[in-house]
């Protein structure tokens, strides 16, 4: 009996022993899921931030393109003009030169007709 008693009291520290182990690996175990608790929470933090700083930058990107379309508008209808400012000074350079030329092809024969007898 007390051969048996020992072999009880051998399993028993044993079992304990195991227990004590599971017990220590479990709170490992925890201590783990913890720290990846913890950074999953960072990770989630940093990825909100991340996304809000995305979404701004978008937004002023897409107002940027924006005025900067509004810019090739205004400078494209502006050279359009400008063009036809251009086209018009140019006919109306040709048109005051050639009138010019009339008047003072009307103003010359005139001028011979008098023959010098204004003064």
């Amino acid at each position: 009996m007390t051969q048996q008693g020992a072999a009880l009291q051998n399993y028993n520290n044993e079992l304990v022993k195991c227990i004590e182990e599971l017990c220590q690996k479990r709170e490992e175990l925890c201590r783990q899921i913890q720290q990846e608790e913890e950074e999953k929470q960072r990770l989630q933090n940093e990825v909100r931030q991340l996304t809000e700083k995305l979404a701004r930058v978008n937004e002023n990107l897409a107002r940027k393109i924006a005025s900067r379309n509004e810019f090739d508008r205004t400078i494209a209808e502006t050279e359009a003009a400008y063009l036809k400012i251009l086209e018009s000074s140019q006919t109306l350079l040709s048109v005051l030169k050639r009138e010019a030329g009339n008047l003072t092809k009307a103003a010359a024969p005139e001028q011979r007709s008098n023959g010098g007898k204004d003064s």
